[in-house]
């Protein structure tokens, strides 16, 4: 499936198995230790922007760190947020971050779509600091601490005051007009990522419903405009699935559900690793770790075939080793019965 014709400057980034067909049977998770004549299997592709991957990359290795794998955001928040019940009953994430909203639907244990909608909760403070003419600082301030995804459920009788440009004037703004600003906002965002559900076929099989999590879902009156658009059972998700109880308040935010998930499919990836190479010979450990290329792959393969060559110009030593090494146990085992013959 890496080989699949994709546009110039993209890459393929995840080829995820979703089932797998047996000889016409279909409806199969898994296949290993089954037995059949055709093997066929339909996937999820993600492909992503090359010049977007190698900038994320460079940013990481400016701090001195490696990348080892690129991994979809969606996907790393859903392994520290969602349960094994909720992704085999049925859910979809929503990933409201700073830039981006991420969704990814799960049904049967097996992603079944991912989208990305490009705006996030930095329009909505764009949207602040344009509709109340107030600087950028000030506007993310508002959105924290005093705003709301329902105007009808803002205070009529409150307002904020804000400093003015330059010593200008300060400007009141009222809560419910800060609501509706966010509202607005809020509601298209809601409506891209329900439109992205009602894409992947999978509306009428989300038994668990919507879980929003990321720095935009702690946004107040959230989950009841999510509820009320969709119709669905929605809750915040907090990146707690796999993490102990002694775990920090800190940590078990919804704005850090990426990073945890992050940090987990890191753990994981080392752990099979490491793995691996304990249960494979030397030569296979080396060929998995150093195959970056053709040409680093050729050394270990000519390694393997002396190996082989050695191992057959001495075929008949070993048979001669193999020969004594029966007769020495035949000796010991016919010592043993005369032994026992002789006791009693």
């Amino acid at each position: 499936m890496y080989r699949i014709p994709i546009e110039l400057g993209e890459e393929i980034i995840h080829v995820l198995a979703q089932d797998y067909i047996v000889d016409s049977e279909t409806g199969i998770r898994n296949p290993v230790g089954m037995f059949g004549k055709r093997l066929e299997a339909n996937f999820h592709i993600v492909i992503g922007d090359i010049a977007s991957a190698r900038n994320i990359e460079r940013c990481v290795d400016r701090v001195g760190i490696k990348v080892k794998q690129m991994i979809l955001e969606p996907l790393a928040s859903s392994t520290s947020v969602l349960s094994d019940e909720e992704k085999e009953a049925g859910v979809a994430l929503i990933d409201i971050g700073g830039g981006t909203t991420d969704i990814a639907v799960f049904h049967d244990e097996t992603i079944r779509h991912t989208a990305v909608i490009p705006f996030g909760g930095n329009v909505i403070t764009k949207d602040i600091m344009e509709g109340c003419s107030i600087l950028g600082k000030y506007a993310e301030q508002l959105k924290v601490q005093f705003g709301s995804a329902l105007g009808d459920l803002a205070q009529d009788d409150k307002v904020v005051t804000v400093p003015g440009i330059n010593g200008r004037d300060p400007k009141e703004i009222s809560f419910k007009s800060l609501a509706y600003i966010i509202q607005s906002r809020m509601e298209e965002i809601v409506d891209s990522a329900l439109f992205e559900l009602e894409n992947s076929g999978c509306m009428e099989k989300l038994s668990a419903g919507i879980v929003i999590t990321g720095g935009g879902s702690l946004m107040k009156n959230l989950p009841q405009l999510v509820k009320f658009r969709s119709g669905m059972d929605v809750r915040i998700g907090y990146p707690n699935e796999r993490l102990g109880n002694d775990s920090t308040g800190e940590i078990n935010d919804p704005m850090y559900s990426t990073s945890v998930g992050l940090l987990l499919h890191g753990h994981d990836i080392l752990q099979h690793t490491v793995s691996g190479a304990q249960n494979k010979p030397l030569e296979e450990s080396h060929v998995f770790v150093s195959a970056t290329g053709k040409e680093k792959n050729e050394p270990a393969v000519n390694n393997e075939r002396e190996t082989l060559e050695d191992t057959d110009e001495s075929q008949e030593e070993q048979k001669k080793k193999t020969t004594n090494l029966f007769a020495n146990f035949k000796k010991t085992i016919e010592g043993f019965f005369d032994v026992n013959d002789s006791a009693m």
